[in-house]
């Protein structure tokens, strides 16, 4: 039977950054994934899925090679951000803040993920299945994986990160504790009137946020947070229906658009009440999922990677102190960001007109903060 030291269920952005970073250590890795990511063409529609890439995590993709592959193909920077309810009382973040370029890129997961990918290409110690899919775990050490094409072999650490439905985390025995926010995302990629803008922006509504992020050329990717009926609602019309929709309840700030394609999810959240067990450890939505407000879902996945990478480098992949190691430095933050993105959201979803009052007043007041007001920049791109 083939032996690994590691393998990584799931290729997607963070699993595939996990298995460039075991590959740079010298580890034997293989990937289990079902589906690869479509080739890049820059003349292509842009994705629906994207990303605000912090500069944290723009560094650690640089480490891994990645980082230049996804610059040349395509990423929208931005180095500005605002926040309001109130449009006179507004929180504005920019990049001349920190004395840095921009506060982060707008990118395509599926481009951040080929980007990876073709690092594969590098590393002889690196094997992929797909498309394949983890059938079951024999969790005697070495772990034994059994995929549905019948392939069999043994790693000595199986990393699961295979998204918010973990099978791995499942297979494991590892509980999970989550929620539902009774709300539903839809992302809309609309070409705007407006040139090129280096702009993201968020406006809280009774019914939840709309926002805006830059994308390439005359472009956006706008954010509609809403209940799962007005979700449902929007997405049975028609490109022009919507347009007049979002024209009528997104802020003027947006300008004249055209429609040109949309999704939805539901939100939830969820956090692994354990990250490693019998032999497996969780990153990224496998390990915690959290409210996409501030767009920090794969950038705190990326420092799942980093920290992972660190705590095992050098190390016996059988360790149970080092995968604690792992947990006790990540937990703590995951859980920090989680909470703080659910205070957000549940203060700004209260209609009470005093919290009104009260939370418009603090964002004009944040807005004036001074050196927090740098330290809360700082937190969010990962500089600390």
């Amino acid at each position: 039977m083939t032996k690994f030291d590691v393998a990584v269920v799931g290729g997607g952005m963070v699993g595939a950054a996990v298995a460039v970073g075991f590959a740079k250590q010298g580890r034997n890795v293989v990937v289990i994934e079902g589906y690869a990511p479509t080739p890049f063409i820059s003349d292509q529609p842009m994705d629906i899925r994207v990303s605000a890439i912090s500069q944290h995590s723009v560094s650690i993709l640089d480490k891994l090679g990645a980082w230049r592959s996804i610059a040349d193909k395509r990423v929208c920077p931005y180095r500005r951000l605002e926040t309001w309810e109130n449009p006179q009382c507004r929180t504005r973040f920019h990049s001349d803040l920190l004395g840095i370029d921009q506060l982060g890129y707008i990118v395509e997961n599926r481009v951040i993920q080929l980007s990876l990918w073709e690092q594969f290409s590098h590393y002889s110690n690196i094997t992929v299945h797909c498309p394949d899919k983890l059938a079951e775990i024999d969790f005697s050490q070495p772990c034994t994986l059994t995929l549905e094409s019948g392939e069999t072999f043994c790693a000595d650490l199986v990393v699961g990160a295979d998204g918010a439905n973990s099978q791995v985390r499942s297979l494991a025995s590892i509980g999970v504790t989550a929620w539902d926010y009774r709300q539903h995302c839809m992302l809309i990629n609309v070409e705007t009137q407006k040139p090129q803008q280096d702009i993201t922006w968020q406006q809280f509504t009774p019914s939840g946020p709309r926002s805006f992020l830059p994308l390439c050329g005359n472009q956006g990717s706008l954010v509609w947070y809403d209940s799962p009926k007005r979700i449902k609602q929007l997405c049975s019309m028609t490109n022009e229906q919507l347009r007049q929709e979002v024209l009528a309840y997104f802020p003027a700030e947006l300008g004249d658009i055209k429609v040109l394609q949309f999704g939805s999810f539901p939100l939830t959240r969820s956090h692994a009440q354990s990250y490693s067990a019998s032999g497996c450890v969780l990153v990224g939505d496998s390990a915690h999922t959290i409210n996409p407000l501030a767009g920090q879902g794969v950038n705190i996945g990326f420092k799942d990677v980093e920290a992972l990478l660190e705590v095992t480098c050098g190390q016996d992949l059988h360790s149970q102190q080092a995968l604690k190691r792992y947990e006790r430095k990540r937990r703590p933050d995951n859980l920090a960001m989680q909470s703080g993105m659910d205070l957000f959201y549940k203060t700004f979803s209260n209609d009470l007109g005093l919290v009104k009052f009260a939370r418009n007043a603090a964002l004009k007041i944040a807005d004036n903060a001074g050196p927090i007001k740098k330290q809360v920049l700082r937190y969010a791109l990962g500089l600390n």
